[in-house]
């Protein structure tokens, strides 16, 4: 009997042990938002082959190690920054995301400084091999990555302008890197910006009770909801007529040209929502918006192949 109980006790103990490490795992992702990361890795490459690459080969792009470690180093430095901007809204994602929260008090905050200031040095180290001016990027980046946590996060506009700026600024760099510059990609480039600043000001709308308690001064809480939604139309409207520019003036084709086609009529749709002062119709206009932005990332890679084949 006792043996049978102290096994009964044993297995118990392993299957609570693994749902703990599970847990801690899993904690650590979100807190990183791995799945945001590995999301922008895809778009990065995607972007970098068919919009900036205008040249190479498929053969030598795959052998330019330069670019995977710049995209190597990106990908490190936006789980980082994940890491230290969820230590920093530690207690508001305590009543904005309570099961995220949940899932990361499996793990001490401490453990995740410690994984931020790894990922940071593993970044940055990788980056100084790659060259010194691939490492100033990287340590501009990290630097904007924290200081936003810290303290933009909580000035008006500033916090969604430079959240946006902050999601664009590898693929700034990638452009730079391959000295991309036309009509097409800066008008697609302030596509982008609007689209997720979009999100980012209809995502304030749902959290706006939580911010002012905890002190972050966002468009929601201090202008009033007419004010508010009346800047997201006008948002959504401007980012309609650079869709059309891109469409009439760049001479853009194939997935990409139905991309933007659709895409006004999707822009339509969500300034119906965001008109009708719904909490239930913000949060489908959010995801309407974030799965569009997946679509185009996809567009591209299909206009690529099209193009390329």
């Amino acid at each position: 009997m006792n043996s049978e109980k102290e096994n009964f006790q044993e297995k118990n103990y392993i299957k609570k042990s693994l749902y703990y490490r599970f847990s801690q795992f899993v904690g650590f992702l979100l807190g990183a938002r791995f799945f945001v990361a590995a999301l922008l890795t895809f778009a990065l490459y995607v972007s970098t082959f068919f919009l900036f690459n205008q040249d190479e080969s498929f053969s030598r792009f795959v052998f330019d190690f330069k670019v995977h470690g710049i995209i190597f180093c990106t990908v490190l430095t936006i789980l980082a920054g994940g890491i230290i901007n969820q230590f920093y809204d530690f207690e508001k994602d305590h009543l904005v995301k309570p099961f995220r929260t949940r899932i990361q008090s499996f793990i001490k905050q401490k453990y995740f400084l410690y994984a931020y200031l790894f990922l940071s040095m593993i970044s940055l180290s990788v980056a100084w091999m790659i060259s010194h001016k691939v490492f100033v990027f990287f340590i501009v980046y990290q630097f904007f990555m924290w200081f936003y946590s810290h303290k933009l996060s909580r000035i008006l506009i500033l916090n969604n302008l430079t959240f946006v700026s902050l999601t664009l600024y590898p693929f700034f760099g990638m452009m730079v890197y391959y000295e991309t510059f036309s009509k097409k990609v800066l008008l697609m480039a302030i596509f982008l910006f609007l689209v997720l600043l979009c999100i980012d000001i209809v995502k304030d709308t749902l959290t706006k009770s939580v911010d002012k308690a905890f002190g972050y001064t966002t468009i929601p809480n201090y202008f009033n909801a007419k004010t508010t939604n009346g800047i997201i139309v006008s948002l959504m409207f401007i980012t309609m007529a650079v869709s059309l520019k891109l469409i009439l003036r760049t001479g853009i084709s194939g997935f990409m040209a139905y991309y933007f086609v659709i895409g006004l009529l999707v822009f339509i749709l969500c300034i119906y929502l965001i008109i009708s002062n719904s909490r239930r119709n913000k949060f489908f206009t959010i995801n309407i918006l974030r799965l569009w932005v997946f679509l185009g990332i996809i567009s591209m890679l299909l206009s690529g192949l099209e193009g390329k084949l």
